[in-house]
């Protein structure tokens, strides 16, 4: 039983048969965290959370009750407890450093299994054709909204439509082709080509133009600002390019 000195706290949340909400399981969990008793109160069907939303004057569940005052949703809890809050809009480089966290981890793997040692110059190669190759996959989950976003900076694209959709499917072509070293004649001027004109275009939209955007590098979804990201990727294709012309 808690003791009257106890951090108490009330949570409302929806428990039915065939839907738990997640945020009510987060918001239960910090609360745990926090060191709160919870009382937990499940919502078990609809009428009951539609009355519940009545009688509070809230629009969302779950909601959260501290010293009989009620703090609000789950992001209003976190505020609460002085934790950060992510904005909608808000702009972030979290997908950027988790695929090229993840290509530096399978460049690693790699070269340890084929006996070429962790540091070393194949390391290097595979960490970029990786790189590019899962940038490819994130464009290549929803081509249309990528095409849409890339259509907002990329010089060729404007002029050849079709060309925002190819890109994606070039920059997987390469990628894979130089993880496994084959058929460089192709990828090679692949590489180059789609990296130069991804670098012009980036160069005029942000720092010609002075335009604001959002990058396509991580898909047409992204929060990602146009910029140092976008260069970069394509930079590494022409670095990439130019590099594997050594084992012709």
């Amino acid at each position: 039983m808690p003791t009257d000195s106890a951090k108490q706290a009330t949570l409302y949340r929806m428990v039915m048969d065939k839907h738990i909400c997640p945020f009510g399981l987060k918001s239960l969990d910090l609360l745990k965290r926090e060191g709160y008793e919870v009382e937990d109160k499940w919502l078990t069907s609809r009428e009951q959370t539609d009355a519940f939303k009545d009688k509070h004057d809230v629009e969302t569940t779950p909601q959260t009750f501290i010293n009989e005052t009620r703090i609000g949703g789950y992001d209003a809890l976190r505020q609460h407890f002085g934790k950060k809050v992510k904005a909608k809009d808000e702009t972030s480089y979290q997908p950027v450093l988790a695929v090229f966290g993840v290509a530096v981890l399978l460049a690693l793997a790699i070269s340890w299994m084929s006996g070429e040692g962790l540091l070393s110059i194949r390391t290097a190669e595979l960490f970029i054709a990786l790189s590019m190759s899962i940038l490819a996959l994130l464009k290549l989950q929803n081509v249309e909204s990528f095409s849409t976003m890339f259509l907002n900076y990329d010089l060729l694209a404007r002029r050849v439509v079709p060309y925002s959709y190819v890109y994606p499917f070039g920059e997987l072509l390469a990628g894979v082709l130089m993880v496994a070293g084959a058929m460089l004649w192709l990828a090679i001027p692949v590489a180059l080509f789609i990296g130069t004109v991804g670098a012009v275009s980036v160069l005029k939209a942000v720092y010609i133009d002075k335009r604001e955007l959002k990058c396509a590098c991580v898909g047409g979804g992204s929060n990602v600002p146009l910029g140092f990201v976008s260069l970069t990727e394509n930079l590494m294709m022409i670095a990439m390019g130019l590099w594997m012309f050594r084992y012709f």
